[in-house]
């Protein structure tokens, strides 16, 4: 991918088009890859292309920074910072080859580093967006260093376009691994493995992903060759081939088997509380997928009282997609929603009905 040359064409375009939805008072459904259409809420709208809107705006492998359009392709842009053998340090899930940044960002999906690394939100330095206002507005930077005010970048993290449309960012990378092991443990059931990954985490271990499955442990050591063979010779267990990609496609056969999966959030000592429906443990406990028939209404009232959260992430489900919030949190959103983008025009009710 070659560094972009300065055009904002497709940017005023794209302005003129919220202005005009604006004055109209029409709803836009922004679409970057597409991949993660079925994540959220339904939203019956005119449609916002922005996939278009790519390009590298400026890398330099040594500041550990890059600055690009939001519709550049994420495989892409993992592959140049292959080149100079950095990686996005959140392990973003590519859930399609159309996949983009933008698309990363709006949905703050990432993948098996995140509970070792840190989230999308982490590695955020800044942004351009276009508001529902039809302005066009910066913030944050292109620099670690550059800290100064509330940090509103982060705020468009997860924000499933709610608050505007996502132009441009900055995104801190991290250099990559000397080496990465993947060791398999046999563990009947999925308390065993929550204590067990809640004990490697209190040890000087290189751990960078875990998981559970129908009985078995995975977890992932990245690190120097000499840490990651220490860490190793430590623990024993069955080295495997890689096993993070098909989670980070969600090609893995628990995801590709069932039609409706719920995403829940709990504290990673929680133990085992769940219905005895298919699942699967991520993220030492804190991430867990669950499967099958479960009333997801019922369910979260559980989860709210184990201090956690819940999400329908995919499937035909009446209920609300994201945990329902309390009223001083909806106040709140409402507030920023009215900031951002008062006419309400950009993804109506993908992230909550009433937004």
């Amino acid at each position: 991918m070659q560094p972009a040359i300065p055009d904002h064409n497709l940017e005023t375009v794209l302005q003129e088009h919220v202005a005009a939805s604006v004055a109209n008072g029409v709803a836009l459904q922004i679409v970057g890859g597409g991949s993660k259409s079925f994540y959220g809420n339904s939203v019956e709208a005119e449609t916002l292309e922005v996939a278009g809107h790519s390009g590298i705006i400026d890398y330099d492998p040594a500041e550990l920074v890059i600055t690009l359009r939001a519709g550049c392709n994420l495989a892409e842009v993992e592959a140049l910072l292959a080149q100079n053998n950095q990686i996005l340090g959140f392990e973003p899930l590519h859930l399609g080859d159309s996949a983009t940044i933008g698309g990363v960002i709006a949905s703050a999906l990432a993948g098996p580093r995140r509970a070792y690394a840190g989230g999308v939100r982490d590695f955020i330095l800044g942004v351009k967006i276009l508001s529902g206002r039809g302005e066009i507005m910066n913030f944050g930077g292109r620099v670690i260093k550059n800290v100064a005010g509330f940090d509103v970048s982060r705020l468009m993290v997860g924000a499933m376009g709610a608050l505007g449309v996502i132009l441009e960012a900055s995104l801190r990378v991290i250099p990559n691994f000397e080496t990465e092991i993947t060791l398999a443990f046999e563990h009947a059931d999925a308390d065993t493995h929550i204590h067990w990954i809640n004990e490697l985490g209190s040890k000087p271990l290189p751990v960078s992903a875990s998981f559970w499955y129908q009985g078995r442990s995975f977890i992932r050591l990245s690190g120097s060759q000499q840490g990651v063979e220490s860490a190793v010779a430590r623990l024993g267990g069955e080295k495997q081939q890689d096993v993070w990609t098909h989670l980070r496609r969600q090609s893995h056969e628990f995801f590709s088997s069932h039609e409706t999966i719920l995403r829940l959030s709990l504290p990673p000592t929680c133990m085992q509380t769940l219905p005895e429906e298919p699942q699967l443990i991520e993220w030492g406990g804190a991430q867990r997928w669950l499967a099958g028939d479960t009333d997801p209404v019922d369910l979260r009232e559980k989860v709210k009282n184990l201090n956690g959260s819940l999400c329908v992430y995919r499937g035909a489900v009446e209920a609300e997609k994201f945990h329902p919030l309390d009223s001083a949190k909806m106040i709140l959103h409402r507030t920023l929603k009215s900031s951002f983008d008062p006419a309400g025009i950009l993804n109506p009710g993908r992230l909550y009905r009433d937004l």
